[in-house]
């Protein structure tokens, strides 16, 4: 399929997990991409397998000169991005009561910090493009609902879903050719959702057919939503919060 074809995307956190999926899907729709994360081994991994329309960067998303770093690297091996996708994070369990203020500050230096600065790189870069652009901030159901045992990661995540809103209206009135929207996922199978710290178990989900209520979804969920908001199909949207979430947001609690 070419959904995708001729666009240029830089993925953040993708070396697993959500990511590397929507990495490979969108390299699938006919994508390059440029592929980011702290961990340069799993990065480059994903790159390789992806192959010759794909590039691996390590970033850490906290620091505000590696971002332009990766906009001027990215426009000098495939041209200037028309996608940004704001995926890197961490989660690191600690209630009101249980968390430090160091915790707080580095989950909020990557998820909040991190997608600031991400956005702001991507909009001065995107603002002159001659074709639509798209950033995709991942959010959380956590933004929604709120989720005591997870305070910092809920903070972050819910700064996320507002300024996503104000970035959006500012390309808006700015008349740029740039849409923002936010993704709110529940729990989705990846690594960081499986840590034994947040008490995920059972088996891998599968990636077709329907999931019981209360399971978790699979990566590919996130990522063929992050494809439709990527291309000029979703032209008029914008602004935007979208739960993949199975129901999780309406379902009666137990």
């Amino acid at each position: 399929m070419s959904r995708l074809k001729g666009k240029i995307a830089i993925v953040t956190g993708a070396g697993s997990g959500l990511g590397k999926a929507i990495s490979e899907t969108f390299a699938a729709e006919g994508a390059k991409v440029v592929v980011t994360d702290v961990n340069t081994e799993s990065v480059e991994a994903v790159a390789a397998a992806i192959g010759p329309n794909a590039m691996a960067l390590h970033q850490d998303v906290a620091d505000q000169t590696r971002w332009q770093e990766v906009f001027d690297e990215t426009g000098k091996a495939f041209g200037t991005p028309h996608i940004l996708v704001n995926n890197a994070g961490l989660v690191i369990p600690a209630s009101i009561e249980d968390c430090t203020l160091e915790q707080f500050r580095l989950t909020n230096a990557i998820m909040l910090d991190g997608v600031f600065l991400g956005c702001q790189t991507a909009v001065r870069a995107m603002k002159s493009n001659d074709q639509p652009s798209s950033i995709i901030n991942l959010s959380s159901m956590a933004a929604l609902q709120g989720y005591a045992p997870f305070l910092a990661y809920a903070a972050a995540k819910g700064g996320v879903r507002s300024m996503t809103k104000s970035v959006a209206m500012h390309c808006k009135v700015e008349n740029y050719p740039i849409r923002c929207n936010s993704l709110h996922p529940a729990g989705i199978d990846t690594p960081m959702v499986r840590q034994p710290s947040v008490g995920a178990d059972g088996d891998a989900t599968p990636a077709t057919g329907m999931i019981p209520l209360g399971g978790l979804g699979h990566p590919n969920d996130v990522a063929e939503l992050c494809v439709y908001l990527a291309s000029d199909a979703s032209r008029f949207m914008t602004a935007g919060e979208y739960p993949v979430d199975n129901g999780a947001l309406y379902q009666p609690h137990q």
